[in-house]
């Protein structure tokens, strides 16, 4: 038997109807969720999503799966998110590098770091670690600032990546040395040399360069952060020293920019349940990470700050965008 045909009320409001908000969205997540790595597995970036993967699936009722896609120091993986559909079904881990220094390093950026990703949340934070060999001159961080200001040669620094440069940049200025750089492929091949004295120091990542530490592989000068991490409160800021030195790295969750609001204020809700339990915070712990608890208004607004300031130390280094 046919349909009986529709009233012409019916009729009218169909369209209508059909334009309503699908309900499964308002249900988000009702699908497994893609949490995108930019940085290769075993990364700090890797690790730290895997860790945030577990409570979010719990709590969404949904499997997050972490996607690696790595490239161009977080530059592939924030491009496919950037281009992703914005149905709440791809996140994005989004730290100092991808969101801040690569806009001033790269003149065809595939993505803008503000105008292509929704914030959600912040996730944590952590200073580099400034080391030099075991038996480097001066017993503390002020006697070793001392003895390079003098050294005819001047100080060499090894650094992995470019965060480092722009920290070497920010040193040689503020503290008054003369700082020859040497590039490495990463942090792990610069400890090397500078645990056996082939260079004198590195900004060394936190949790390498405080594992190093405890192996008395290299000493643990300084953190870079202005006020110490409470998991090294024993190692004094740079800024003891050279006043106004503050730079490390952070961590958050983004969305594509047009995700529906109410999407992003459930992840940013639970985003913010996850940071507050004393589990994930013992587990950010041990990686040498803390808790940085920023919902989305803030999170934008740090977003904002940091690529200005990334920016002036780009500059200050001297590196030309590629």
């Amino acid at each position: 038997m046919p349909a009986p045909p529709l009233s012409r009320r019916a009729a009218l409001a169909l369209p209508a109807l059909l334009a309503l908000p699908c309900d499964a969205r308002a249900a988000w997540p009702d699908r497994p969720v893609r949490l995108v790595a930019p940085f290769p597995a075993g990364s700090g970036t890797d690790i730290l999503a895997r860790l945030l993967a577990e409570p979010l699936s719990e709590r969404f009722g949904q499997p997050v799966v972490v996607e690696n896609r790595p490239g161009g120091n977080g530059v592939v993986g924030s491009g496919v998110v950037a281009t992703a559909a914005a149905d709440g079904d791809t996140l994005l881990m989004f730290g100092t590098s991808a969101a801040a220094i690569n806009p001033h390093l790269l003149r065809r950026l595939p993505y803008d770091p503000i105008r292509d990703f929704a914030p959600i949340g912040s996730i944590a934070e952590q200073p580099y670690i400034l080391v030099v060999p075991p038996d480097a001159p001066g017993r503390d961080l002020r006697s070793w600032l001392a003895a390079a200001r003098v050294r005819p040669q001047g100080v060499t620094l090894a650094y992995g990546n470019a965060g480092s440069q722009i920290m070497a940049a920010m040193l040689a200025r503020d503290a008054g040395l003369r700082l020859t750089l040497v590039p490495y492929r990463g942090t792990a091949e610069a400890i090397t040399d500078v645990s056996v004295g082939r260079v004198d120091c590195t900004f060394a990542d936190f949790g390498i360069g405080m594992a190093q530490q405890h192996a008395a592989r290299v000493r643990a000068l300084a953190q870079t952060a202005a006020t110490p991490s409470p998991l090294a409160p024993a190692i004094p800021p740079l800024a003891s020293e050279v006043p106004g030195f503050d730079a490390g790295v952070w961590f958050s969750l983004v969305a594509p920019a047009a995700t529906p609001r109410e999407i992003l204020e459930r992840a940013a809700t639970v985003l913010d349940e996850v940071l507050a339990t004393p589990r994930f915070q013992e587990r950010l712990a041990n990686l040498g990470l803390t808790p940085l608890r920023m919902g989305p208004a803030a999170l934008g607004a740090h977003l904002q700050r940091q690529l200005a300031l990334w920016g002036e130390r780009v500059r200050l280094a001297g590196i030309e965008p590629q």
